[in-house]
């Protein structure tokens, strides 16, 4: 497969360069025939330019296209065959590269009479435009078109005083009328809407917004190769962070508009795309989306949006720009743009990605090679840890558990044993693997090309604009236990009904299959602070945690070593347990606008939305789980292989086995449904030339109705046509275990609002803007105080370049706009605090017998009619200026922000029967600074040169916060909520050194130093505790430069994140296995008396040691969690290295083509700077196992061509 996608990329290159090559060649233009009967001028026409490669261009006006005549030549000239089709009509034509301007022969105009206007029209390049229309708007009848150098010249009627200059996809301009010379100037229709914000309910000029955001082009932010549109944001928006926490497809990035507004909510922002929210098919907390659980592929909203159907991002980040929706808009909105259709020519637009990841290398790891890991084994084994007896029978082994099993597999007819029990015979097998060095990542990672194609076509007219789009994106997978298959369709239409009502009618859908490693949840161990998942296989965590000493295959096939008491090989597993997932996405859409009378306008937008998500987790059967199961080989294992069922029942019995056949089938499946409906009114009008009046009023509803399910079927036989086979008393066992094995979840929202908005502007000069929003949830309290949220801004801008004066500062000063806003915004708090009512659930209570079992019902949360939104003040003053007619442009902001009313925990006396409850009873103070400068720094005909530097400071401390965090939450790396820190605070517990046996020492609790005695749970005291800083960043931006030269485009492009700190991985653990592979930090250890002076590395314990110290273990987890162990997160990433070269208009015309584009590009290169103590950990990454996996290192090759 690689082959021949690799040999496919080869040749497409090869083409492109021969496009390349072809251009300097001179083609000879062919003579024409046409013999046509009876037809128009027109049709006549265009059956010539099929002929050719010549655009033709001429004023309407000018040329009787009705005119029907007869045209029958032979082997003619492209100058002979245009005098015979234009015979009779006294017209002129121009000939120029391959450009036929058409037109009537200019008169000079008599002397006196008769008044003449000429100039010359370009775009905002400077280059000239052929084909601009040009007309007056007393007497449209007169008209004319620039020549192919951009000249016009013009005879001005007696009335006239206004010219009408318009092109096709560009602004269309009235100035008023001069004598002589003049130049126009016209922006393309992306700078039209430049000049425009773009809410998702409404459109306002820029010059009246008072609130702080910011405008991107698709264009300039899509990273190519990379098919979730969220991660393009990155760097592009001051003040918004974006953490990628996996790189998994699916998995949404840490999104912050400037930082966290909520503690245990998600502080996401709004996703709206063509003026509806998107919800996530599953509520996921913010710190879920880096657990690597399988539910986090489904945690993106947009991940079924194409990047080719966007045409812009709007981001609104304050509370003037935000305050439109409210109580759902607190952590910030990001508004999506998708491309309609255009009146004109029609377009069909394709655009090839074809992309090659890069393997991860253990160069960029401080992972132990086979040698040096062999040399750990050798003193693990002078400690007792690696002796037959208790290897051969051990849950989990490798190279020296091999050893052992070959040692005692006679095989019979042979008469041999697999390995010779002599010390000649073990010193060979283990220097064979010492030499091994096997490279896992080769050997789980593939290389191979990822493709995505998407096509377009837009056509339309004045009365109707079509847009469809259809796209494919095929990953064969960057691991062998992955793969995605996605497929998008977006079709919308929009039809002026009449000339003061349009329809328009959206509709677009995805399917998603996709393939990941099977895994199941990460789980916590409170009491002793391990992390652990059971039975994991991400092929990106098994590289770096296994040991490179071990086979994968030999002579006779697949290895297989031991874990979980039973045989495993990593490949076998990938083929034999893995999750498929199907996701369907479907969204329909229809809006009806109708002017009433001038300014005054009517909308109603209506949505309905359904995703249904089918996750399928197969286990078969010769997989390592079903076969734990199923171990049972010896007494010794009977007795320690906690998957076994000791029956109650029978208490002198031994375990048994429970799984007897088949596999595990476990089904997941996530359902949402919602409708959305806004009806508005908006007026605008000015008066006296002076007064500008903008308002907007409206209502809308929505609801989300989502359905959770999930069941696990024990014994399916996969291969035995998928027939069950299960024992009872595996459910007997679930039973007294109190353990489920389905459930079906079900949630329903409603929301209601009204809101209002009026802008009051002086000349340009002035603006006010103040706005309201009333709205109410089914998922708060039942109080009116509680449901029902008014929500308000209320800002003031101020164009100082619409001052008289300001002409004085021109040209070193272009504009300037001061602007403030205080607002109040709100949300409805985390998805997960459901007590607005009495939340009721049924049990099972314990009992130790099956056939006393019951069914019991428990009030899981008390009801909490009080629970109402949070909430949040901000005040806000930006400013925006350009210097140097816009050569330098900068943007800055400073903000504060007051966050009350936050959901948290309460301890309360239990009289309720609760000891603590959700409530609004915690509140944080938030601050930043956002600055962004943008910089023309040489811009002549064939050379621009572009900077932008971005960059945002914030930071919070939460006020208030009643609840007691065990210690636990506060050492994980994700960090925690505690009074008088960050959001997301890290701590750690004070290392004190190792002692004179090489174990490491803390200080606990009650200020004692202790090797063993920490508690995690601990709630009360936890000020022996080492504040390390916020695991989320303080400081991020980007800056970028873009080289253009002629048809050349070279961006460089690096992002930068400081002022959060990263819990290292944790790797140190009292008991290891000849399974483990050791970073090299190891090589540092403590080996002998006296290291301690010299070293923080622990001890490998004697197993002597780990059986005279209770729960020694607790003193590796907590060296895990210690202060030694945190380095900073600070980085600075080249995250875009890309060359495009545009193919020549007037060339690929004779292709048909209309654009043709190349383009390559590297994307998350390298870092640029981060800590040394990271030793190749990424900071942005957690190595949490499951599903997720890194952002790789890849080049993509770009081809977009036009029709």
């Amino acid at each position: 497969m690689y082959v021949k996608e690799w040999k496919a990329l080869m040749k497409m290159a090869l083409i492109t360069c021969f496009l390349i090559c072809a251009q300097v060649i001179s083609a000879q233009e062919k003579n024409f025939s046409l013999d046509l009967k009876d037809v128009t001028v027109k049709e006549a026409l265009e059956q010539l330019k099929a002929k050719t490669t010549y655009s033709l261009w001429f004023n309407v006006n000018d040329v009787d296209l009705g005119r029907k005549i007869t045209v029958r030549f032979q082997d003619k000239s492209i100058n002979e065959a245009l005098e015979i089709i234009l015979k009779g009509q006294s017209l002129s034509y121009e000939i120029k590269d391959k450009y036929i301007q058409i037109f009537k022969p200019r008169k000079a105009p008599e002397k006196g009479k008769v008044k003449q206007a000429s100039g010359i029209v370009v775009d905002d390049k400077g280059e000239s435009l052929p084909g601009v229309s040009i007309r007056f708007k007393e007497d449209e009848t007169v008209g004319t078109v620039t020549d192919l150098d951009g000249h016009f010249q013009i005879n001005i009627p007696e009335k006239a005083k206004t010219l009408i200059v318009s092109y096709i996809g560009m602004e269309t301009k009235e100035l008023p009328i001069k004598e002589g010379t003049i130049k126009v100037v016209l922006n393309s229709d992306s700078q039209i809407l430049d000049e425009v914000v773009v809410t998702g309910m409404t459109k306002v000029d820029k010059r009246l917004f008072t609130g702080a955001t910011d405008r991107l082009k698709a264009e300039d932010a899509r990273l190519d190769g990379i098919p979730d549109v969220s991660r393009a944001l990155e760097g592009r928006s001051a003040g918004v962070s974006v953490q990628n926490v996996s790189g998994t497809f699916g998995t949404a990035p840490k999104i912050r508009v400037r930082g966290a507004t909520s503690i245990y909510g998600s502080s996401k922002p709004l996703w709206v795309v063509d003026g509806v929210v998107m919800e996530d098919a599953v509520e996921i907390n913010a710190d879920d989306l880096s657990s690597g659980d399988a539910v986090t592929l489904i945690s993106s909203a947009i991940a079924g949006l194409s990047a080719d159907d966007i045409e812009s991002f709007q981001i609104l980040k304050d509370g003037s720009a935000t305050s439109i929706y409210g109580a759902r808009a607190m952590a910030g909105v990001v508004v999506i743009t998708t491309k309609r259709g255009q009146a004109g020519v029609s377009r069909i637009n394709y655009t090839g990605e074809f992309t090659s990841r890069l393997k991860p290398n253990y160069n960029d790891f401080n992972i132990m090679d086979s040698q040096e890991q062999m040399g750990v084994y050798n003193e693990m084994a002078e400690k007792g840890w690696l002796i037959f007896s208790d290897t051969y029978r051990a849950s989990n082994s490798g190279v020296y558990g091999k050893m052992y099993q070959l040692i005692n597999d006679y095989n019979p007819k042979t008469q041999t044993w697999g390995l010779e029990n002599t010390p000649e015979a073990r010193a060979g097998y283990l220097q064979m693997a010492e030499m091994r060095n096997t490279n896992w990542f080769d050997e789980l990672f593939n290389n191979n090309i990822t493709m995505n194609h998407s096509i377009s076509i837009s056509s339309g007219t004045e009365k109707a604009k079509y847009y469809g789009s259809i796209s494919i994106y095929n990953d064969p997978g960057w691991t062998k236990a992955s793969s995605v298959k996605r497929y998008t369709a977006n079709a919308n239409a929009s039809f002026n009904l009449s000339d003061n009502l349009t329809l328009t009618l959206l509709s677009n859908g995805s399917y998603r299959k996709q393939k990941a490693p099977g895994t199941l949840s990460q789980e916590i161990d409170v009491v002793s602070g391990e992390v652990r998942r059971d039975f994991d296989i991400n092929p990106y965590s098994y590289a770096l945690n296994t040991s490179r000493t071990l086979a994968l295959k030999d002579e006779n096939g697949l290895v297989y070593y031991t874990r979980n008491y039973a045989p495993f090989n990593i490949l076998n597993e990938l083929d034999k347990n893995y999750i498929d997932l199907d996701v369907v996405d479907l969204k329909f859409q229809g809006e009806l606008n109708w002017k009433i009378i001038k300014g005054l306008e009517a909308k109603v937008v209506g949505a309905v939305k359904y995703q249904m998500t089918s996750q399928d987790h197969l286990i078969k059967e010769n997989s390592n789980q079903p076969e734990a199961y199923r171990a049972a080989g010896d007494a010794t294992i009977l007795d320690k292989n906690p998957l076994l069922y000791k029956n109650p029942d029978l208490p002198n019995s031994l375990p048994v086995v429970v799984l007897p056949e088949g596999g595990i089938f476990d089904k997941n499946e996530y359902k949402l449904f919602g409708y959305d409906f806004r009806a508005s009114l908006s007026y605008n009008t000015s008066f006296k030339d002076k007064h500008i009046m903008n308002l907007f009023a409206g209502t809308e509803a929505n609801s989300a109705d989502r359905t959770q399910y999930w069941s696990r079927g024990w014994g399916y036989q996969y291969e035995k046509g998928g027939v069950p086979f299960y024992d009872y008393l595996i459910f007997k066992q679930g039973i007294e275990q109190n353990n489920q094995y389905y459930y079906n979840d079900l949630t329903y929202s409603r929301n209601l609002a009204f809101f209002g908005m009026a802008t009051y502007s002086y000349m340009g000069k002035y603006t006010a803007t103040g706005t309201l929003r009333y709205e109410g949830s089914n998922r708060l309290g039942k109080a009116r105080s509680a449901r029902w949220l008014p929500t308000w801004n209320a800002a003031l801008a101020w164009n100082m370049h619409e001052e008289e004066f300001f002409e004085k500062l021109t040209p070193a000063l272009s504009h300037f706009t001061l602007k403030a806003s205080y607002s109040l915004t709100a949300d409805r708090g985390p998805a997960f605090v459901t007590n607005s009512r009495v939340v009721y659930r049924n049990y099972s209570p314990y009992r130790p017998f099956a056939d006393v079992k019951e069914s019991g019902l428990q009030i899981e949360d008390l009801e909490n009619s009080e629970l109402t939104y949070e909430k949040k003040h901000e005040f806000n003053i930006g400013v925006d200026f350009g210097f140097i007619d816009n050569r330098i442009n900068l943007s800055a902001d400073y903000y504060t922000r007051n966050n009350y009313d936050l959901i948290g925990v309460i301890n309360t006396q239990g009289s309720g029967g609760q000891g603590m409850k959700y409530a609004n009873v915690a509140s944080m103070k938030s601050s930043g600074f956002e600055l962004t400068l943008s910089t023309k720094n040489i811009r002549t005909k064939s050379f621009q040169w572009t900077t932008d530097f971005i960059f945002s400071k914030s930071k919070n401390e939460i006020t208030e916060l009643d609840s007691k965090a065990r210690v636990m939450s506060l050492i994980s790396g994700m960090g925690f909520a505690e009074k008088g820190y960050p959001v997301r605070a890290l701590f750690s517990i004070p290392f004190q050194g190792l002692n004179e046996d090489g174990l490491p020492t803390f200080i606990n609790e009650n200020g004692e130093i202790t090797i063993t005695e920490i508690n995690f749970q601990e709630s009360m005291k936890k000020g022996f505790l080492k504040y390390e800083g916020p695991t989320d960043p303080t400081i991020t931006g980007s800056f970028g430069n873009i080289f253009s030269y002629k048809n050349f485009r070279l961006n460089v492009f690096m992002t930068y994140s400081f002022g959060n700190v990263v819990r290292l991985d944790p790797v140190f653990k009292s008991e290891y296995s000849d399974l483990d592979a050791m970073p090299k930090e190891f090589k540092n250890r403590w080996t002998v008396p006296g290291d301690e002076a010299h070293t923080n590395i622990p001890v490998i314990a004697h197993k002597r040691q780990v059986q005279d110290i209770p729960n020694l273990k607790y003193a590796y987890n907590a060296y895990n969690y210690s202060d030694v162990r945190v380095a900073k997160g600070d980085f600075i990433r080249m995250k875009e290295i890309s060359l495009s070269y545009d193919f020549n208009p007037a060339w690929i015309k004779q292709f048909k083509l209309n654009n043709l584009q190349l383009k390559l590009q590297a994307t998350n290169l390298f870092l640029v700077y981060s800590d040394s103590k990271l030793n190749g950990q990424d900071p942005e990454f957690f190595r949490s196992g499951g599903v997720a996996s890194p952002v790789p290192k890849q080049f993509t090759l770009t081809l977009r061509l036009g029709l």
